[in-house]
């Protein structure tokens, strides 16, 4: 398969619209073989009551551009992906601007990817570092699971 990081941009963004991603303005920018790149503005919307990121914002960044990157991964016709686990470490307050949540590889199997997401702001700053696990499993008939 030939690697296409526009399309795969493309295909990315168009899959978020109607979704948590839409609604925390969660835009995928950028795109490697190993890797994945989410941004997502940090404002009210996305604060806690003390006026600092959410933690759990930073999380649902996180968990959206790791599940995004694993399906890159897989044949979406047979195939569909579950997170299982995501850990977090919040190491930096943030009151506005941009984060950046960027997805890489750690562990590729046929039932298991493990992915490192790496929360950074506008300096490169470590916000949180997650840790995101999620299962391959065979597509099911219905799209009630």
């Amino acid at each position: 398969m030939t690697f296409d990081r526009e399309k795969i941009l493309d295909y990315c963004n168009q899959i978020s619209k109607n979704t948590l991603m839409h609604t925390l303005n969660i835009e995928y920018i950028d795109a490697g073989p190993d890797f994945l790149v989410a941004k997502m503005p940090v404002n009210s919307a996305v604060h806690q009551p003390m006026g600092l990121l959410h933690g759990g914002a930073s999380v649902a960044l996180a968990e959206s551009v790791g599940s995004a990157a694993s399906m890159l991964y897989i044949n979406s016709e047979l195939s569909e992906v579950r997170g299982i686990e995501i850990s977090a470490n919040h190491l930096k307050a943030k009151r506005n601007g941009i984060v950046y949540g960027t997805a890489r590889i750690v562990h590729k199997g046929k039932s298991i990817h493990l992915w490192e997401i790496r929360i950074t702001d506008e300096n490169d700053n470590l916000i949180s570092l997650c840790k995101l696990t999620n299962m391959v499993l065979p597509k099911r008939k219905s799209q009630d699971s």
